[in-house]
Protein backbone atom coordinates (compact mmCIF):
# COMPACT_ATOMS: atom_id res chain seq x y z
CA UNK A 1 0.00 0.00 0.00
CA UNK A 2 1.52 3.14 -1.42
CA UNK A 3 2.18 6.76 0.61
CA UNK A 4 -0.17 5.62 3.80
CA UNK A 5 3.66 5.21 5.47
CA UNK A 6 5.05 8.34 4.00
CA UNK A 7 4.75 11.79 4.97
CA UNK A 8 1.71 13.86 3.84
CA UNK A 9 1.72 16.22 1.04
CA UNK A 10 0.50 19.62 2.49
CA UNK A 11 0.85 21.00 -0.52
CA UNK A 12 -2.27 19.69 -1.88
CA UNK A 13 -4.76 20.95 1.40
CA UNK A 14 -6.61 23.86 0.43
CA UNK A 15 -5.61 27.10 2.09
CA UNK A 16 -8.89 27.57 3.66
CA UNK A 17 -7.68 24.81 6.22
CA UNK A 18 -3.85 25.66 6.29
CA UNK A 19 -4.76 28.87 8.07
CA UNK A 20 -7.34 27.31 10.40
CA UNK A 21 -4.68 24.83 11.95
CA UNK A 22 -0.94 26.45 11.93
CA UNK A 23 0.55 22.93 11.74
CA UNK A 24 -1.71 20.06 10.04
CA UNK A 25 1.52 17.48 10.65
CA UNK A 26 1.21 17.15 14.16
CA UNK A 27 -2.96 17.37 13.68
CA UNK A 28 -2.47 14.73 10.74
CA UNK A 29 0.42 12.23 12.99
CA UNK A 30 -2.00 12.56 15.96
CA UNK A 31 -4.82 10.94 13.59
CA UNK A 32 -2.66 8.52 12.21
CA UNK A 33 -2.22 7.32 15.71
CA UNK A 34 -5.68 6.54 16.58
CA UNK A 35 -7.24 3.32 15.33
CA UNK A 36 -10.23 4.74 14.38
CA UNK A 37 -10.93 5.42 10.57
CA UNK A 38 -11.37 9.39 9.94
CA UNK A 39 -11.73 10.70 6.94
CA UNK A 40 -11.67 14.85 6.43
CA UNK A 41 -13.80 16.54 3.88
CA UNK A 42 -13.67 19.97 2.41
CA UNK A 43 -16.61 22.36 2.13
CA UNK A 44 -16.62 21.49 -1.24
CA UNK A 45 -17.32 17.74 -0.99
CA UNK A 46 -13.65 16.14 -2.06
CA UNK A 47 -11.26 14.55 0.65
CA UNK A 48 -8.89 16.15 1.65
CA UNK A 49 -7.55 14.06 4.15
CA UNK A 50 -7.44 10.33 5.50
CA UNK A 51 -5.72 8.79 8.17
CA UNK A 52 -3.68 4.87 8.20
CA UNK A 53 -6.51 3.44 9.84
CA UNK A 54 -8.84 4.00 7.22
CA UNK A 55 -6.22 3.46 4.13
CA UNK A 56 -5.00 0.01 6.34
CA UNK A 57 -8.92 -1.23 6.46
CA UNK A 58 -9.88 -0.67 3.40
CA UNK A 59 -6.21 -1.61 1.73
CA UNK A 60 -6.55 1.59 -0.31
CA UNK A 61 -3.26 0.80 -2.14
CA UNK A 62 -2.42 4.66 -3.06
CA UNK A 63 -3.89 7.34 -0.71
CA UNK A 64 -3.90 9.97 -3.73
CA UNK A 65 -6.71 7.72 -5.68
CA UNK A 66 -8.88 9.12 -2.91
CA UNK A 67 -7.53 12.21 -1.65
CA UNK A 68 -8.21 15.45 -4.21
CA UNK A 69 -10.02 13.05 -5.90
CA UNK A 70 -13.08 11.76 -4.57
CA UNK A 71 -15.75 13.78 -3.93
CA UNK A 72 -18.39 12.66 -1.24
CA UNK A 73 -21.47 15.36 -2.54
CA UNK A 74 -21.38 14.34 -5.69
CA UNK A 75 -21.04 10.63 -5.60
CA UNK A 76 -24.64 8.90 -6.49
CA UNK A 77 -22.95 5.84 -4.57
CA UNK A 78 -23.05 7.42 -1.24
CA UNK A 79 -25.71 9.84 -2.34
CA UNK A 80 -28.14 6.88 -2.89
CA UNK A 81 -27.07 5.38 0.65
CA UNK A 82 -27.62 8.44 3.05
CA UNK A 83 -29.76 10.28 0.56
CA UNK A 84 -29.46 14.15 -0.77
CA UNK A 85 -30.84 15.97 2.75
CA UNK A 86 -27.88 13.74 4.53
CA UNK A 87 -25.51 15.54 2.45
CA UNK A 88 -26.84 18.51 2.47
CA UNK A 89 -26.92 18.57 6.64
CA UNK A 90 -23.54 17.47 6.17
CA UNK A 91 -22.12 20.38 4.24
CA UNK A 92 -24.28 23.55 5.61
CA UNK A 93 -21.66 22.62 8.77
CA UNK A 94 -23.85 20.65 10.89
CA UNK A 95 -22.75 17.98 13.11
CA UNK A 96 -24.70 14.72 11.74
CA UNK A 97 -24.81 10.77 13.22
CA UNK A 98 -25.44 8.16 10.05
CA UNK A 99 -25.92 4.87 11.87
CA UNK A 100 -25.16 1.42 10.38
CA UNK A 101 -24.13 2.85 7.42
CA UNK A 102 -22.90 -0.14 4.82
CA UNK A 103 -19.77 0.41 3.48
CA UNK A 104 -19.72 0.72 -0.61
CA UNK A 105 -16.63 -1.41 -0.98
CA UNK A 106 -17.65 -2.79 -4.61
CA UNK A 107 -17.88 0.70 -5.43
CA UNK A 108 -14.35 1.16 -3.97
CA UNK A 109 -13.07 -2.07 -6.34
CA UNK A 110 -14.50 -1.02 -9.11
CA UNK A 111 -12.89 2.65 -8.91
CA UNK A 112 -9.95 0.52 -8.85
CA UNK A 113 -8.80 2.14 -5.69
CA UNK A 114 -8.37 -1.39 -4.27
CA UNK A 115 -6.84 -4.23 -6.37
CA UNK A 116 -8.77 -6.73 -4.08
CA UNK A 117 -11.65 -6.31 -1.69
CA UNK A 118 -10.29 -7.12 2.00
CA UNK A 119 -13.66 -8.29 3.05
CA UNK A 120 -17.25 -8.60 1.45
CA UNK A 121 -19.46 -6.11 3.58
CA UNK A 122 -19.36 -4.24 6.69
CA UNK A 123 -21.09 -1.51 8.91
CA UNK A 124 -20.06 1.27 10.37
CA UNK A 125 -21.25 4.31 12.49
CA UNK A 126 -20.52 7.71 10.93
CA UNK A 127 -19.50 10.77 13.15
CA UNK A 128 -19.50 14.24 11.23
CA UNK A 129 -18.14 16.71 13.03
CA UNK A 130 -18.10 20.29 11.17
CA UNK A 131 -15.09 22.97 11.68
CA UNK A 132 -16.01 26.26 11.19
CA UNK A 133 -13.85 29.32 10.93
CA UNK A 134 -15.85 32.08 12.68
CA UNK A 135 -18.84 32.09 10.37
CA UNK A 136 -17.16 29.65 7.51
CA UNK A 137 -17.61 26.25 7.10
CA UNK A 138 -14.12 25.04 6.37
CA UNK A 139 -14.55 20.61 6.54
CA UNK A 140 -16.19 18.88 8.11
CA UNK A 141 -14.27 15.19 10.37
CA UNK A 142 -16.01 11.85 9.63
CA UNK A 143 -15.20 9.59 12.49
CA UNK A 144 -16.16 6.10 12.01
CA UNK A 145 -17.04 3.42 14.58
CA UNK A 146 -17.15 -0.12 12.82
CA UNK A 147 -19.77 -2.62 13.81
CA UNK A 148 -19.36 -5.17 11.64
CA UNK A 149 -16.98 -6.51 9.20
CA UNK A 150 -18.07 -9.43 7.09
CA UNK A 151 -15.84 -12.12 4.72
CA UNK A 152 -16.23 -14.78 2.83
CA UNK A 153 -19.05 -15.85 0.35
CA UNK A 154 -21.81 -13.18 -0.54
CA UNK A 155 -24.65 -15.65 0.01
CA UNK A 156 -23.45 -16.51 3.80
CA UNK A 157 -22.12 -12.58 4.11
CA UNK A 158 -25.44 -11.84 3.42
CA UNK A 159 -27.23 -14.52 5.48
CA UNK A 160 -25.17 -13.20 8.19
CA UNK A 161 -26.25 -9.66 7.93
CA UNK A 162 -30.05 -11.19 7.96
CA UNK A 163 -29.12 -12.74 10.87
CA UNK A 164 -27.74 -9.74 12.60
CA UNK A 165 -30.47 -6.93 11.41
CA UNK A 166 -33.25 -9.75 12.46
CA UNK A 167 -31.66 -10.71 15.97
CA UNK A 168 -34.72 -9.94 17.93
CA UNK A 169 -37.33 -11.83 15.91
CA UNK A 170 -37.67 -15.59 16.75
CA UNK A 171 -34.74 -17.76 14.80
CA UNK A 172 -36.18 -18.98 11.69
CA UNK A 173 -33.86 -21.13 9.07
CA UNK A 174 -36.12 -21.20 6.44
CA UNK A 175 -36.69 -17.44 6.65
CA UNK A 176 -33.31 -16.47 6.37
CA UNK A 177 -32.66 -19.16 3.45
CA UNK A 178 -35.48 -17.57 1.68
CA UNK A 179 -33.90 -13.92 2.21
CA UNK A 180 -31.17 -15.05 0.40
CA UNK A 181 -32.54 -17.18 -2.53
CA UNK A 182 -31.06 -20.50 -1.33
CA UNK A 183 -32.64 -23.66 -0.35
CA UNK A 184 -32.78 -24.29 3.47
CA UNK A 185 -30.49 -27.17 3.45
CA UNK A 186 -28.38 -25.90 0.97
CA UNK A 187 -27.74 -22.45 3.11
CA UNK A 188 -27.52 -24.73 6.48
CA UNK A 189 -24.23 -27.06 4.65
CA UNK A 190 -22.67 -23.96 3.36
CA UNK A 191 -23.12 -22.06 6.77
CA UNK A 192 -21.50 -24.42 8.65
CA UNK A 193 -18.68 -25.26 6.21
CA UNK A 194 -17.69 -21.00 5.40
CA UNK A 195 -18.91 -19.61 9.10
CA UNK A 196 -17.68 -22.54 10.84
CA UNK A 197 -20.84 -22.69 13.01
CA UNK A 198 -24.89 -23.31 12.28
CA UNK A 199 -26.91 -20.61 11.91
CA UNK A 200 -28.62 -20.98 14.92
CA UNK A 201 -25.33 -20.71 16.89
CA UNK A 202 -24.56 -17.37 15.05
CA UNK A 203 -27.88 -15.91 16.21
CA UNK A 204 -27.08 -17.17 19.58
CA UNK A 205 -24.05 -15.55 19.24
CA UNK A 206 -25.71 -12.12 17.99
CA UNK A 207 -28.16 -12.13 20.50
CA UNK A 208 -25.81 -12.64 23.60
CA UNK A 209 -23.59 -10.16 22.33
CA UNK A 210 -26.10 -8.01 22.58
CA UNK A 211 -27.44 -9.08 25.56
CA UNK A 212 -23.47 -8.29 27.23
CA UNK A 213 -23.78 -5.28 25.95
CA UNK A 214 -27.27 -4.16 27.56
CA UNK A 215 -25.90 -5.49 30.93
CA UNK A 216 -22.53 -2.79 30.46
CA UNK A 217 -25.41 -0.21 31.22
CA UNK A 218 -25.45 -0.51 34.85
CA UNK A 219 -28.96 1.87 34.84
CA UNK A 220 -30.44 -1.45 33.86
CA UNK A 221 -31.23 -4.07 36.26
CA UNK A 222 -30.29 -7.83 34.15
CA UNK A 223 -33.65 -8.91 33.83
CA UNK A 224 -34.37 -5.31 32.06
CA UNK A 225 -31.01 -5.80 30.00
CA UNK A 226 -32.29 -9.83 28.84
CA UNK A 227 -35.94 -8.08 28.67
CA UNK A 228 -34.32 -5.93 26.08
CA UNK A 229 -33.03 -8.10 23.94
CA UNK A 230 -36.48 -10.73 24.14
CA UNK A 231 -35.57 -12.98 26.63
CA UNK A 232 -36.13 -13.51 30.56
CA UNK A 233 -33.53 -13.23 33.01
CA UNK A 234 -34.58 -16.79 34.58
CA UNK A 235 -35.65 -18.46 31.15
CA UNK A 236 -33.42 -21.13 28.97
CA UNK A 237 -31.87 -18.46 27.07
CA UNK A 238 -29.48 -18.25 30.42
CA UNK A 239 -27.90 -21.54 30.16
CA UNK A 240 -26.88 -20.64 26.55
CA UNK A 241 -25.06 -16.99 28.20
CA UNK A 242 -23.27 -19.32 30.44
CA UNK A 243 -22.51 -21.97 27.64
CA UNK A 244 -20.95 -18.81 25.15
CA UNK A 245 -19.45 -16.69 28.10
CA UNK A 246 -18.78 -19.23 30.86
CA UNK A 247 -20.13 -16.86 33.11
CA UNK A 248 -23.61 -16.37 34.72
CA UNK A 249 -25.03 -12.84 33.91
CA UNK A 250 -24.41 -11.91 37.40
CA UNK A 251 -20.74 -13.02 36.98
CA UNK A 252 -20.77 -10.94 33.70
CA UNK A 253 -21.68 -8.24 35.38
CA UNK A 254 -19.41 -8.15 38.17
CA UNK A 255 -16.81 -8.77 35.89
CA UNK A 256 -17.20 -5.49 34.23
CA UNK A 257 -17.79 -3.40 37.28
CA UNK A 258 -14.23 -5.13 38.32
CA UNK A 259 -12.85 -3.93 34.95
CA UNK A 260 -14.00 -0.98 35.57
CA UNK A 261 -12.67 -0.46 39.38
CA UNK A 262 -9.66 -1.60 38.09
CA UNK A 263 -9.27 1.50 35.96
Amino acid sequence: MENTNNPFDFAKLPNSFLSLINKPELAFQFFDMLPTPIEIFGADGVVIYLNRAWAEMVNIKDIYLVVGVYNYKTDPVCLEITGQEFVDRVFRGEAVTYPDFPAPIQDVYDRGVIDEKPWEAATMDMFFLPIWDGDQFICSICFATVKSIYKGRADIVDAKKYIDQHWLDEFDPDTVAKSVNISPAHLRALFKQHAGMTMHDYYKKVKVDHIKGKLADRNLSIAEAFGACGENSRGAFVRTFKELTGMTPTEYRASINNSLADK
